[in-house]
């Protein structure tokens, strides 16, 4: 019984799973100004979450902050970063003006003393 649950657990996750758009993603790092303040951190998390739960053009994202480096290539100076995918550069400029993106940035943007963004077209 307790495996017929897991297995339907699993099933339903991955249904609710968005799937990785190759096409177009965008790579964001944030440096804070205090990348030790927790109270900034759990503020940070909960508008970017609620930001990207919310945006019409974001397929897929990944919030992440910096493992321990072992690697002299390996950066791990910012604060957190972010990777969002869409189905095209079009699709990622309606984003950038869309009014969740533009609410969290004007939440948050006074924790942060630096970002840095790459955008990749897929090949």
């Amino acid at each position: 019984m307790v495996l017929c649950a897991f297995a339907t657990t699993l099933t339903a996750q991955k249904e609710d799973m968005k799937d990785f758009d190759p096409a177009f993603a965008h790579t964001v790092y944030f440096w804070f100004k205090e990348p030790e303040n927790q109270k900034d951190k759990t503020f940070f998390e909960a508008s970017l979450k609620k930001f990207l739960n919310t945006s019409q053009f974001a397929k897929t994202n990944f919030i992440g902050t910096p493992p321990k480096a072992t690697r002299d290539v390996v950066d791990g100076s910012f604060t957190y970063s972010l990777i969002v995918t869409f189905e095209s550069a079009e699709a990622q400029q309606k984003y950038q003006e869309e009014a969740p993106h533009l609410l969290f940035i004007e939440e948050c943007k006074h924790l942060w003393e630096r970002v840095m963004v790459y955008d990749s077209n897929g090949i």
